[in-house]
């Protein structure tokens, strides 16, 4: 595979490679592998959403509002209460 960058992107590159006492390449590679990590995290975030949103479209579902303010309000005290389920 190849990568076509512009002559200031392989100047950047090269700067920062330098820096970091790594190669371009290795950089270049580190960049697509977290990319690559975000995305797929992001997509995994849509498909969940999708599906939870479906499950409720067909069930009707839900955590009221004031059980989840209840239970956000207890974090950090003493008696942090446990999260609250769908009713």
């Amino acid at each position: 595979m190849a990568i076509k960058l512009s002559a200031s992107e392989r100047e950047r590159l090269g700067k920062l490679a330098e820096a970091k006492k790594r190669t371009a390449h290795w950089l270049a590679k580190e960049a697509i592998d977290q990319y690559l990590e975000r995305e797929e995290a992001a997509e995994r975030f849509r498909r969940e959403t999708l599906e939870r949103w479906e499950e409720f479209c067909q069930t009707g579902r839900s955590v009221p509002h004031d059980a989840v303010m209840e239970w956000l309000e207890s974090w950090g005290g003493e008696n942090e209460a446990e999260g609250p389920k769908c009713g």
